[in-house]
């Protein structure tokens, strides 16, 4: 069962890269506002990424977060290409470079984790304290980049982006690896907690788009995301964690890898889908050189 989730983890995983790369694009022209609703291209990029969202929770209900959630890394390197195209141009070296060391880089790291699958259990005041940590870090980050312009915006707003898409993810782990069978498992507060945590996602994804970096913010929410829920898999939900200390040089270069990959994303130049302004004609009425043409 394992694999066949983990097949359809990177079938959800492509269709959600697909969903942000066109859900950028209206972001990046339209702002994070209401007028996104307006915008068909955002909704076909929504029903796209839902669908693969979806796909990503019934992987979810069959394997451990801990072999999940990284299978969403490999999409990096197809996010960030679609984008490019979307606006109109080939997608920069760097780019290509970046996403392909953050890719390998996080990859790297969560291969070290060892593939376990127990029934997921989470209490009512765990799952409450990791609502408020989550909230918290939405909080610092998103105030933090209120001050800041640039990749350094997009990547804060990423980062609290990514802490709440990792916990929609926890909390589909425990509610679908955890019906056992028995759709009574479904009334909980965990359930109605779902759809309210995705929506706080997705406007949040918004705000970390429309700044315009697609390649760092995408890039922040793919490496928050997996470790946050890999984290909370191993500390709330007992998965397990290597500790062999075999694996710390592997770890430290895969840890490189990443870092390098997420500075080189960061220092590109944001896309643009508006085009530029021409400068308006200047008004020739009472020119001397109209005058001197008429006469």
């Amino acid at each position: 069962m394992t694999w066949v989730g983990m097949a359809i983890a990177l079938v959800g995983a492509l269709g959600y890269a697909l969903g942000a790369a066109l859900q950028q694009f209206e972001a990046v022209s339209e702002g994070a506002t209401l007028a996104l609703v307006r915008r068909p291209r955002w909704w076909i990029g929504g029903v796209i990424g839902f669908t693969g969202a979806s796909l990503h929770a019934v992987a979810l209900s069959m394997a451990p977060l801990v072999v999940v959630q990284p299978v969403s890394v490999a999409t990096l390197v197809f996010a960030v290409p679609l984008a490019a195209t979307l606006h109109g141009r080939r997608p920069r070296r760097a780019e290509i470079a970046g996403s392909i060391a953050v890719a390998v880089g996080l990859l790297g790291l969560m291969l070290l984790v060892p593939a376990h699958n127990v029934t997921p259990v989470l209490s009512d005041a765990h799952a409450l304290e990791l609502i408020g940590c989550v909230a918290l870090v939405v909080a610092v980050t998103f105030t933090m980049a209120r001050r800041l312009k640039g990749p350094a915006k997009a990547l804060l707003m990423a980062v609290g982006a990514g802490a709440v898409t990792a916990t929609v993810s926890t909390f589909v782990r425990v509610v679908g690896g955890g019906l056992q069978g028995d759709l009574g498992h479904l009334l909980h507060w965990f359930t109605l907690a779902i759809p309210v945590l995705l929506v706080c996602a997705v406007v949040l994804l918004q705000k970390s788009y429309a700044v315009g970096y697609f390649g760092i913010a995408y890039a922040g929410v793919q490496v928050v995301d997996p470790i946050t829920s890999v984290t909370a898999g191993a500390v709330l939900l007992g998965e397990s964690l290597p500790t062999e200390a075999g694996k710390a040089v592997p770890a430290l270069l895969a840890a490189g890898l990443l870092i390098a990959g997420t500075v080189t994303l960061g220092r590109l130049t944001p896309d643009q889908s508006k085009p530029a302004a021409v400068p308006a004609e200047p008004d020739r009425i009472g020119d001397p050189m109209v005058a001197s043409e008429v006469a």
